[in-house]
């Protein structure tokens, strides 16, 4: 985390405790430094935020969120034993094989794919985009082939809109292929992020099992009118330990960025710091967030348990026009949370803050539409499913189907959580591409050279360099 610099050599950025020198001039900035100051917001000037007071933010959420797990755990005492005794369970040793065969296989084609990945950046974000149009293409054939016509012809739709995207950001290639690997650079100098990743992802599956004893104990005993909180907790929890990790992610991309020795090795001080913090400090604006998004899809869910239960086909279309309308709501909070949680990560501003100030960055840059830009999220996704699919294999010689199916799943699931790393990293690179491109060029200036030439490729009025 790090303080904002005035541009002057009195004032000094810190990153970690380390004073690294920030100068008068910086002949990388996209705007005069006096632009930003025209119109300030509060404590933001619109060039770059505050390192924040260390005092806890947003605390109110952090308590509501313990309180509601003790909740859960004591209902889950209480009333989920029923549950338990009244399942049984056979020998598990044959899915354990294959889970941790996969498992293995996994993790190792998802190392490889990181070196994949930076030595051949723009051939994947082609491919990347030809995968979204025949994904999109295969959807459309099998809707037109169940007879579905509405659905076909949404499907077809899709399909047209996927090739008039890639056409549209074709030329921008570079643009995504130079920020991948940038993001890359950092993760694999502070390859300990994926620890954290994959410590909170089995933090998540215990938490699964858990709820689910204790919401079906529960709601056997006492009624169904519990459903929308139990869900409401089930996805708060995931949010909180995905953005937990996103944020961690974030204070470890901006020292190697502001600070590089101090962050550049697996386990530096930067990746332990940046967790903490995480985890004390901005805990309570990361459960505001994920509240937001947790309740928007318990909703959601509850719309899809009405919509398998409605017989009247006007109570169907009303319940599908709320699942796109929540959709669209989810969506936009999602948005902001991937952007406002960068600025909780680098400075420690509460979520409302956060949110607010990268907004006003972005306006101020001309980069709106910049970040809207969504080539890099396809390539870590295909990235994913082709993992998924060749631990797939490795389950079918294992145990035939049922092992494809479960390779599949594993691959593909701890594949993502690698692959989110990499997408909190891409995001943290382009908030302080947008801040500091200066600092970027003084310690890292092959990866500046490259990154500037990109962005001038691709977006030579927004970028003003």
């Amino acid at each position: 985390m790090w303080g904002n610099s005035k541009q002057t050599n009195s004032s000094p950025v810190v990153v970690q405790g380390v004073a690294v020198p920030s100068y008068e001039k910086d002949p990388y900035s996209s705007q005069p430094a006096s632009s930003y100051a025209q119109e300030p917001m509060g404590n933001f000037n619109g060039c770059k935020g505050e390192e924040q007071p260390k005092q806890f933010q947003d605390v109110a959420f952090s308590i509501l969120f313990f309180l509601h797990l003790a909740v859960i755990i004591l209902l889950g005492f209480m009333y989920g034993q029923s549950t338990v005794t009244q399942n049984s369970y056979g020998n598990g040793g044959d899915l354990l094989l294959v889970v941790s065969l996969c498992g293995l296989v996994a993790m190792g084609l998802s190392s490889i794919s990181l070196a994949f990945m930076m030595k051949f950046p723009r051939i994947l974000v082609k491919c990347a985009l030809i995968f979204t149009i025949g994904i999109s293409l295969a959807f459309a054939i099998l809707l037109t082939i169940s007879g579905q016509i509405l659905m076909a012809c949404l499907g077809w739709l899709n399909f047209a809109v996927s090739i008039c995207y890639a056409w549209a950001v074709w030329n921008r290639i570079a643009f995504a292929a130079a920020n991948l690997v940038t993001a890359l650079t950092a993760v694999q100098a502070n390859i300990g992020i994926t620890i954290v990743a994959y410590l909170f992802t089995i933090i998540g599956f215990a938490w699964s099992l858990y709820w689910s004893i204790a919401a079906n104990g529960t709601m056997s005993a006492l009624g169904q009118n519990s459903m929308f909180l139990f869900l409401v907790s089930y996805y708060w929890v995931h949010q909180v330990l995905f953005n937990t990790v996103h944020v961690t992610t974030t204070g470890v991309v901006g020292t190697w960025w502001f600070s590089p020795m101090e962050a550049s090795s697996c386990c530096s001080s930067a990746v332990s710091s940046s967790f903490t913090r995480a985890t004390t400090y901005s805990f309570g604006s990361i459960c505001f967030g994920s509240l937001l998004v947790a309740i928007v899809q318990a909703l959601r869910t509850l719309l899809d348990i009405s919509r398998s239960q409605e017989d009247s086909e006007g109570g169907a279309i009303l319940v599908c026009l709320l699942q796109c309308l929540l959709g669209c709501v989810e969506g936009i909070i999602e948005e902001l949370n991937k952007w406002a949680y960068v600025y909780v990560g680098l400075y420690g501003y509460s979520y409302l803050e956060a949110g607010r100030n990268v907004m006003i960055l972005f306006q101020q840059r001309g980069w709106t539409s910049i970040i809207a830009d969504s080539m890099v999220e396809n390539v870590l996704c295909m990235t994913s499913v082709g993992i998924g699919l060749l631990t797939g294999l490795v389950g079918i010689i294992v145990e035939g189907v049922a092992g494809f199916i479960i390779g599949l799943l594993v691959g593909f699931v701890l594949s993502s959580i690698l692959m989110s790393v990499v997408s909190s990293a891409v995001n943290t690179v382009i908030v302080c591409f947008a801040e500091a491109p200066s600092e970027f060029q003084r310690n890292h200036p092959e990866l500046s050279n490259e990154m500037r030439a990109a962005w001038r490729e691709s977006w030579p009025e927004e970028c003003g360099f």
